[in-house]
């Protein structure tokens, strides 16, 4: 599977992005995710999405201002982003569990496939 991740930018506080994800290749991964990485630091999860969009999961720094969606017929996730703040600064990733694992994680190391990553840079 390869993803290419989009969307990313330049935005000022409390403004809003949304970042999408295009699987292309073997079958679009039932649990997708999206992490991030900041400058020095580690890869850390944001928010992760089952195929029916019944299970979502956030990481609590994003809860309530961030949400993840999906379109299966066009084998994309979707981040939307909203009251955005600098610490949100990071490269975001969008990234697939093994096909047919049907459990949402939060650990980087439990994801198989991965995207190239997309600059998200919040000015206060």
């Amino acid at each position: 599977v390869q993803l290419q991740a989009s969307g990313g930018g330049l935005v000022q506080a409390g403004g809003s992005l949304r970042l999408s994800c295009a699987a292309s290749g073997r079958t679009f991964s039932n649990i997708m995710g999206w992490f991030r990485q900041a400058p020095g630091r580690e890869r850390e999860f944001v928010a992760a999405i089952n195929w029916s969009a019944s299970f979502t999961r956030y990481a609590d720094s994003v809860k309530g201002r961030f949400t993840i969606s999906r379109d299966n017929a066009n084998n994309t996730v979707y981040l939307q982003m909203n009251s955005l703040k600098p610490e949100d600064t990071a490269v975001y990733y969008c990234a697939g569990r093994p096909t047919g694992v049907t459990v949402i994680t939060t650990s980087p190391y439990q994801y198989t496939y991965w995207g190239q990553g997309t600059l998200v840079t919040v000015s206060s």
